[in-house]
């Protein structure tokens, strides 16, 4: 947001808030009246006691669903809500004014109905929810504490019986349901188990378990799946033999001497005489190398042991290739012995199959049924065993106590004047905020310029004094002192020196303006003259204290000389022209030539001159002088006449051919309206300094006098 923003949000929070300054003594008074109407309606309001029983209420989870494969329901989130109608409805209240009195009881003061009484006793409950938890609050207001807890006592044990009965008989209901189902099951499981039976005996089907949920067929699945597994057992074993013995039959006995190991052939004798075999190689091969002959009896005696070995191996690997040979014959009449019996069993399982298809869907019916109806079993034996235990679907933990007579729950004083002090404010401001939206007064120099569209010459504070009788430097001078500034700058020339003020209606403060403008002009070093103009309702001879025995009006209407009627105020170069005695026609006076040739003459005579004239909407003598004038300023009281007025005086002051200088903006209370604070802040500053002025002056003088001697006192006329 930028910088203007921020001032244009500034202005209008301040604009409200001028609003509710001028507004604050409607707003204390409509603040002040909500607030003792509320608290005298509060003190005469009829005294109210509250009692309340606290309840935990559950749902009824006894609607029995045998088949019901979902469980519980679960939690409504309305069964709390459907309750609270519930206790509040006829069926539920009635009783109570049965069992209480209360349609005799309230017969004199509301009625001889029960209905009517079920409508008072209605408004009196309120029933509200303990969050989070099972519990509630029936709680009753009675202008009787004992009254109060007795109804609600009485309506609690009224909705729990209610609830408990209702409850067993739901119970008893789900439980003739439940055994109705239990024996429509029990007959339907001894129909099933009645046709597996016969479809077994016909079929020669053999079931070791006819209440189990195995299959009979598969006995005979698991027989052919075992003779499986051992044909393909067998013909691995002769594949792994075949091809050992092809391997064996391709290399020579010393070859497979050397591969016995990579053979994986288990033979002991082998194993034992074949390393010795080894040796004695090794042994001769060494025995030769070290210089000994093949003759020496050594090496003779070691080829003859070596050569024994040789043919003992020769003799095994012969005798391991015919072991072998006869192992593979053995092992593949095996495998053809267990090939007929796999297809044995094939026949026999695929015989088996055709038979007990139908066996086994009537069986696994049989025992479908009877689970179920074991579960329907259980659940009415248990339903049947709650029944005899206590129900309570709604508990009493709290009951109702009449409250003390010294604490009543209604009125809430304390709430009802909190609430009147809002809505006083509330209202009071709002009211505040109206009035001023109606209001149509003058209250802004926005006003000002934009309805008349002239510039605003000075704001002058309320209760400014007459500047002509105080002596001292006045701090209220101030005002005029720009206003005389402002009509030196907005004058277009030095010639355009008569000026005439004006107002739209009476007591605005233009006279007062003329008498406190014209001081200032004089002080100013400008020679002025006042003229009152205003020869119906004439004041300035009053405010200068001179007889208003010759005027303006005996200048008119005789050939007296000019000097005859203006007199020399006690102000320096500040002059004044009564209004003289009043003539039978005001208007033609004015409207003369006599009057233009006074106003000639009085242009070349004096720097400014000033005439006081009676407001323009009254008479019609302000138009005469706004005619003649070279300037005319307009007077406007601050918060008095309508803004439709400026429009008007405008009107009047443009139909003449006069010419508006400007708006001068009158008796402007600035503790009100902050808004011109900055328009008048010189008056703390010229006020602070003028009394430092006096202080010094009166200081000073005393000292002189404290220091001459007593003389005697003159009193000789020739002081003037």
């Amino acid at each position: 947001m930028n910088n203007n923003d921020s001032g244009e949000l500034k202005l209008h929070f301040l604009d409200y808030w001028r609003v509710i300054r001028v507004r604050l003594p409607l707003i204390i008074l409509v603040f002040l009246l909500v607030v003792i109407t509320a608290a005298v309606v509060t003190h005469f309001m009829p005294k109210q006691y509250q009692s309340a029983v606290t309840m935990q209420v559950k749902e009824n989870d006894t609607l029995m669903k045998v088949f019901d494969r979902q469980g519980g329901m679960g939690f409504d989130p309305r069964f709390l809500t459907t309750q609270f109608e519930i206790i509040q409805r006829k069926e539920m209240l009635y009783p109570v004014i049965d069992s209480l009195g209360l349609e005799q009881r309230w017969r004199g003061e509301y009625g001889t109905s029960k209905e009517q009484a079920y409508f008072r006793l209605r408004n009196m409950i309120d029933v509200r929810e303990i969050r989070n938890t099972e519990l509630i609050q029936i709680g009753v207001m009675s202008t009787d504490p004992n009254e109060a807890s007795e109804i609600a006592n009485r309506i609690a044990d009224e909705y729990q019986r209610k609830r408990i009965e209702d409850q067993q008989q739901m119970v008893s209901r789900s439980l003739t349901q439940l055994q109705d189902e239990v024996a429509k099951q029990r007959k339907k499981v001894e129909d099933l188990r009645g046709e597996a039976a016969r479809i077994r005996i016909e079929d020669k089907i053999q079931d070791l378990n006819p209440d189990s949920v195995q299959d009979p067929r598969d006995a005979a699945n698991d027989v052919l799946l075992s003779v499986e597994q051992q044909v393909s057992t067998e013909r691995l074993r002769v594949s792994s033999l075949r091809a050992k013995y092809d391997e064996i039959a391709k290399l020579t006995d010393d070859q497979v001497m050397r591969s016995i190991t990579t053979l994986e052939i288990q033979d002991p004798t082998i194993s034992q005489v074949l390393p010795q075999f080894q040796e004695a190689s090794s042994e001769e091969a060494r025995l030769l190398q070290s210089g000994l002959g093949p003759n020496h009896p050594t090496v003779k005696s070691l080829r003859a042991k070596k050569q024994v070995m040789e043919k003992q191996l020769q003799d095994q690997i012969k005798s391991l290739r015919t072991s072998l040979s006869a192992n593979i014959q053995i092992a593949e009449d095996s495998l053809k012995e267990l090939e007929k019996r796999l297809e044995e069993a094939q026949s026999s399982q695929q015989g088996a199959k055709s038979r007990a298809a139908g066996y086994y869907e009537a069986k696994n019916a049989y025992i479908q049924a009877k689970n179920v109806l074991e579960a329907a079993e259980m659940r009415l034996t248990t339903e049947t065993m709650e029944r005899t235990m206590p129900q309570n679907p709604a508990i009493i933990w709290e009951r109702a106590e009449p409250s003390p007579p010294n604490a009543p729950a209604r009125p809430r004083v304390m709430l009802n004047i909190l609430l009147g002090v809002v809505v006083g404010l509330v209202f009071g401001v709002g009211l505040a905020f109206f009035i001023e939206y109606l209001d149509t007064s003058v209250k802004t120099m926005e006003d000002v310029e934009t309805f008349l569209q002239v510039p605003v010459l000075a704001v002058i504070p309320k209760n400014i004094s007459l500047l002509v009788n105080d002596t001292d430097d006045n701090p209220d001078a101030e005002a005029y002192r720009i206003m005389r500034t402002n009509i030196e700058f907005n004058r277009k020339s030095p010639d355009a020196n008569t000026i005439t003020i004006i107002s739209g209606g009476a007591g605005e403060g233009k006279s007062t303006t003329l008498v406190n403008l014209a001081y200032t002009f004089a002080k100013g070093g400008y020679t002025t003259l006042i003229i009152d103009a205003d020869l119906r309702r004439p004041s300035q001879h009053k405010i200068f204290g001179i007889e208003n025995e010759s005027g303006l009006s005996d200048y008119l209407t005789t050939e007296m000389d000019l000097e005859e009627v203006v007199h020399l105020t006690k102000v320096n170069n500040l002059y004044l022209m009564t209004s003289g005695q009043l003539p039978s026609d005001a208007v033609g006076v004015l409207n003369s030539q006599r009057m233009v040739e006074l106003i000639e003459e009085v242009k070349g005579r004096f720097d400014i001159i000033f005439f006081d004239s009676p407001p323009i909407l009254g008479v019609s003598d302000a138009s005469v002088l706004s005619s003649a004038m070279d300037l005319t300023i307009v007077v406007v009281q601050h918060r008095r006449f309508p803004r439709a007025m400026l429009q008007r005086v405008k009107q009047a002051v443009s139909n003449v051919g006069g010419t508006i200088l400007g708006v001068v903006l009158n008796n402007v209370d600035v503790r009100h309206d902050q808004h011109y604070e900055y328009y008048t802040s010189y008056y703390n500053y010229y006020h602070k300094a003028g009394n430092n002025k006096r202080k010094a002056a009166r200081k000073k003088k005393e000292q002189v006098v404290a220091s001459t001697p007593n003389t005697p006192e003159d009193t000789s006329d020739d002081a003037y």
